[in-house]
């Protein structure tokens, strides 16, 4: 794990918190879209084929803060669409730093070296860049070719600027073991990123290419293999040891979609992230009227095959808190990748979607 030591101490005395006043429903990222427009058309994604009227609604950079300060997480994820069409996020950014938050703001960085002049260096703020493999493989993914080059030119420029840069990297059924080898080792060492956050690709409903993405099982089976080539390689990810751990099928986890709240152009998307089932006006009305027992593997027929780190990762982060032997020994071995996985959960009693 490779996330700077201020922000576990700050994230962790977050945790311990909310846990001495017995809350057992927190927040830790809040999920920020402050727009859906994007510049790019990926194949796995369902954001940006809503009609012209909504793509072309914005948060405000008060919108943006308000909900930062109304959930009052540690940490804010400002996703999209393309953060860097906003014409206020050099002010959101600034608003949310201010008030100490780390800011991870995600881009595909098509934009990124023209904008880094907008941006003050802080240890705040991290640049989280889409990169979905080398050359060939990102450039397909995202359907645009010379994206990659684009991409690294701007992670290498944030860096000698003096800005913290992570690679944040999505999983599919054609992704192919040696080349994902080859492009973490090439993003740890070359491009220097701090960490790489890796998750398989979620079944979008609104998704052009409903082809390309993994089920549980092969998620699993994607990552043993892939995690027992990084033996020895000094990969890092952006993550909890727990949840690469869970990835590999070694921990058997419920997800925590409140963990992870999302603010939209919509207002509060029930129940996460990926799946949009509603929207609720304010935190404290998401966190009381949605049902969140009816949701997750298991429980609902649109989860059944997610290991997304929006749901999972709050869920190894309070594992972590409540066994840091266990933690520190899958940090230092690294997870396992051989023998039985952890059992799933049966899906009998699942209702449809």
């Amino acid at each position: 794990m490779s996330v700077p030591l201020i922000q576990q101490l700050r994230v962790g005395a977050y945790i311990v918190k909310q846990r001495l006043r017995r809350n057992a429903r927190y927040p830790l990222v809040l999920m920020l879209e402050p727009l859906f427009r994007c510049n790019l058309s990926c194949t796995g994604c369902g954001k940006i084929d809503y009609p012209p009227e909504i793509l072309n609604r914005r948060l405000s950079a008060e919108d943006c803060i308000s909900a930062a300060e109304e959930c009052g997480v540690p940490v804010v994820s400002i996703a999209g669409g393309e953060p860097l069409l906003h014409t206020e996020i050099e002010a959101i950014v600034a608003g949310l730093t201010a008030r100490k938050k780390f800011v991870y703001l995600c881009t595909n960085a098509l934009l990124l070296e023209k904008r880094l002049d907008r941006f003050d260096p802080s240890p705040y703020l991290t640049f989280s860049v889409h990169l979905d493999g080398m050359r060939e493989h990102h450039d397909k993914a995202v359907s645009r070719e010379g994206a990659f080059d684009k991409a690294v030119s701007a992670l290498k420029a944030a860096r000698h600027r003096g800005f913290r840069t992570t690679i944040n990297c999505t999983l599919f059924v054609d992704s192919n073991v040696d080349e994902m080898a080859e492009f973490l080792t090439f993003a740890c060492a070359e491009l220097a990123s701090e960490g790489v956050t890796i998750a398989p690709g979620y079944a979008y409903e609104r998704a052009p290419d409903q082809n390309h993405f993994l089920t549980r099982t092969s998620t699993k089976t994607l990552f043993r293999e892939l995690l027992k080539k990084g033996k020895g390689r000094n990969w890092r990810f952006n993550q909890s040891s727990l949840y690469v751990d869970f990835l590999a099928g070694n921990q058997d986890y419920r997800c925590r979609p409140w963990g992870n709240p999302t603010r939209n152009v919509f207002g509060w998307q029930k129940p996460c992230y990926l799946i949009n089932e509603g929207t609720a006006p304010t935190f404290s009305a998401l966190m009381a009227d949605t049902d969140w027992d009816s949701y997750g593997t298991g429980a609902y027929e649109k989860c059944a095959d997610c290991m997304m780190h929006c749901g999972y990762e709050p869920t190894a982060v309070e594992d972590t808190l409540s066994h840091p032997l266990k933690a520190a020994r899958v940090a230092l071995m690294g997870p396992r990748t051989e023998g039985p996985m952890a059992p799933e959960n049966p899906p009998d009693n699942q209702r449809p979607a």
